[in-house]
């Protein structure tokens, strides 16, 4: 879908290329105040900076360029100090986008000419114990950036990397064993236990003791909770089918051929060392007892999501604690050819507020609230919600007290309340017979004109958020779009005296609930029609 802000783009675009023979970088933005217009640009300033010249006379000379039909949808154009453009969307303009909007009925899925295969790795919690929290937070967040680049047009596939290999399954079997070296605590490895010893399995195998628990931790304790949040994804991607099948040897063979080894200490090293992606050192792929490293690893797994299974872009959300393996991480996949198409999103921690304090927790320790315990506590859509609601790259007080009140102060119960208002509304005027047509001639209401301009947003929500991945912008767009409906319903009449219903405001409340439900629904979060 075309967007306002791509049409002003183009247009300020256009006239660049045609007055100043310039292509630059620069910004539509919304102001701040709403006196200041409903786009702002800032081109003057950017390209004052390449000139040497004023960037109010710019401003004004780009002003004079725009086309007529341009000119037409716009109800005034103004360059303000220091040096932006602001846009004033006519009442014409805003009516026929209300009218689009309607006509399409569609969760504006967005048209690409050409589609982009990406992958969302998310969640990936070693099989290791119950999802927390903070896999929560992960698997919400990348859920709904799935959905977002699926609407932005994309193809978009979602896995989970289960580590089901290595030190971490030792060290699950160890601790159902209870031995020395155990680590795990907590009422599941008590069931785990007391599951496995009726088994035949040799109790001296520690791999295939940890190997099994890990799968019925997996069977257990993973996948229904991720059934239960709603979670959805297209592969369940099994680390130890990596070593089994030969793919990590075959990595680590192909690395010594493009000569992007080293040996040194009787070790194997990736030449990380001094590169573009800003690695600092060398990073260790086989130790020098012959052990390969969770690296070598990483980048079997990755070579197979790009050379063999041709995702043009992959997109992993990990935890902050591993903020320390993103640069080498994104070395080793430039050093292969492939620069610049892994991201690597971080997700911060999250504690648990009750009554105003921290409820601690450690999960190696066994006293932890688990993702699901939440879920139960507070329902569905406000564990989502709530989650999504922060940037992934702050820490996050989850407040358990706020999460239970069902009143206007919950921020969830004060957007499903617009959904659930608009359902009733409508119900209420379909008993209505007599229609009143709207005057178009007296213009639109402050709070008509409000609503529309937040509607048209939508597109540009999912368009922002499919480029900068900042998801939390989508609960916030929400929120914002119930706030211009609480207050349009606060002044503005749908059903209007001697139950004469007013035709424009009923299909300016279509569309409202139309865009709430999409939004909603791309949350993962119900819309009610009562509450």
């Amino acid at each position: 879908m075309i967007t306002i802000k791509n049409i002003i783009k183009q247009q300020v675009k256009q006239i660049l290329q045609k007055k100043y023979l310039v292509d630059f970088d620069f910004q539509i933005s919304y102001p701040p105040a709403v006196e200041m217009g409903d786009y702002s640009c800032n081109a003057p300033m950017v390209l004052a900076a390449i000139l040497k010249k004023n960037p109010i006379e710019i401003g004004k000379e780009i002003i004079k360029s725009v086309t007529p039909t341009f000119r037409s949808e716009i109800d005034k154009i103004e360059i303000v100090k220091p040096g932006f453009i602001n846009f004033y969307l006519s009442e014409k303009f805003l009516q026929e986008n209300l009218k689009k909007i309607l006509k399409e009925n569609l969760p504006h899925r967005q048209a690409r000419e050409k589609r982009q295969r990406i992958q969302v790795e998310f969640i990936s919690a070693n099989p290791t114990g119950p999802l927390t929290l903070a896999n929560g937070r992960g698997g919400f967040s990348g859920d709904v950036l799935a959905n977002v680049l699926t609407l932005a047009g994309q193809e978009v596939e979602r896995e989970y990397y289960i580590n089901d290999y290595g030190n971490q399954v030792r060290i699950l079997g160890h601790s159902v064993l209870k031995d020395e070296l155990a680590q795990y605590k907590g009422k599941y490895i008590e069931e785990l236990a007391n599951k496995l010893s009726g088994t035949k399995i040799d109790k001296k195998d520690i791999d295939a003791i940890g190997l099994l628990a890990a799968n019925e931790i997996m069977k257990k304790y993973i996948k229904p909770v991720i059934k239960k949040a709603g979670v959805k994804f297209d592969e369940f991607f099994s680390e130890k089918y990596l070593h089994e099948s030969g793919k990590v040897e075959k990595m680590l063979n192909f690395l010594k051929e493009k000569n992007l080894v080293e040996e040194k200490d009787g070790a194997v090293w990736l030449k990380t060392a001094g590169q573009q992606e800003g690695d600092d050192k060398n990073r260790v792929l086989v130790k020098s007892n012959g052990e390969k490293t969770y690296f070598l690893a990483d980048i079997a797994y990755h070579f197979n999501k790009f050379h063999e299974r041709k995702f043009g872009k992959v997109i992993n959300l990990w935890g902050a604690d591993h903020h320390g393996y993103v640069p080498r991480m994104k070395q080793a996949m430039a050093l292969l050819g492939y620069p610049g198409r892994l991201e690597i999103l971080l997700i911060q921690m999250v504690r648990l507020i009750k009554n105003g304090k921290e409820f601690r927790m450690s999960k190696r320790a066994g006293v932890y609230v688990t993702l699901e315990k939440l879920i139960e506590m507070v329902g569905l859509d406000v564990t989502r919600f709530f989650f999504l609601m922060h940037s992934n790259n702050k820490a996050m007080d989850f407040d358990l007290d706020l999460a239970k009140e069902k009143s206007n102060k919950n921020p969830v119960f004060y957007v499903q309340y617009a959904h659930a208002r608009i359902c009733s509304i409508l119900k209420k005027a379909s008993a209505v017979k007599k229609e009143l047509t709207h005057d178009f001639n007296r213009g639109l209401q402050e709070q008509e004109a409000t609503l529309i301009k937040e509607l048209i947003k939508w597109p540009e929500v999912i368009e922002e958020v499919a480029e900068n991945y900042e998801v939390h912008k989508i609960p916030f767009y929400a929120i914002a779009l119930a706030d211009k409906f609480h207050d349009f319903y606060e002044n503005c009449r749908v059903i209007e005296e001697n139950n004469l219903v007013n035709e424009f405001r009923l299909d300016l409340i279509k569309a409202t609930k139309q865009i709430l439900k999409n939004v909603l629904n791309t949350l993962g979060v119900s819309a009610p029609e009562k509450m």
